[in-house]
């Protein structure tokens, strides 16, 4: 299977094998660049995709996943680093510490050991989508398997919409 699969998918593929995981990839020719993309493409809730966010605390980079319809609170990832500061990352940022291209960074095989922290809604389902090294490619997973194959830490680390927008 790994041979039809993009070399960066197939490198998702082998770190999940290496982790006791053993992945079924989907690929979507139109992309799933967006967590509503990948929603409508899959044919799932959007709050069932994980978005794949790389910040950077201070200046170490940190691994957000969060669910597709939530959206991340840097003062809720600053607390949970202990950091005074807290951005997200740029391209060239999410490259060199996951080893992938934004809009399809994978929850785990990085270039490089990241603390992740894991968005709490996401555990509230049987199955989660996550991005499988390409914009085009991904791969369903249980909450349980997500939680052990990255380390991360489950946290509340989304915005709370207090009513309706201003406005």
């Amino acid at each position: 299977m790994t041979q039809d699969l993009p070399r960066a998918a197939a490198a998702v593929v082998t770190a999940a094998r290496s982790l006791g995981l053993e992945l079924h990839v989907r690929e979507f020719p139109e992309g799933t660049r967006t967590a509503a993309d990948a929603a409508r493409a899959i044919g799932c809730q959007v709050d069932q995709i994980v978005k794949s966010l790389v910040f950077v605390a201070d200046t170490d980079p940190v691994l957000v996943l969060t669910s597709g319809g939530n959206r991340v609170d840097v003062v809720k990832v600053g607390r949970e680093r202990s950091a005074a500061t807290v951005r997200k990352a740029d391209a060239g940022e999410v490259r060199a510490a996951t080893g992938y291209a934004i809009g399809g960074t994978p929850p785990f095989g990085h270039a490089r050991d990241l603390p992740v922290l894991i968005d709490r809604h996401l555990t509230g389902f049987e199955e989660v989508w996550a991005a499988a090294g390409t914009p085009r490619h991904v791969f369903p997973i249980a909450p349980g398997d997500l939680l052990r194959a990255t380390g991360g830490l489950v946290a509340d680390v989304t915005l709370v919409e207090d009513g309706p927008p201003a406005g």
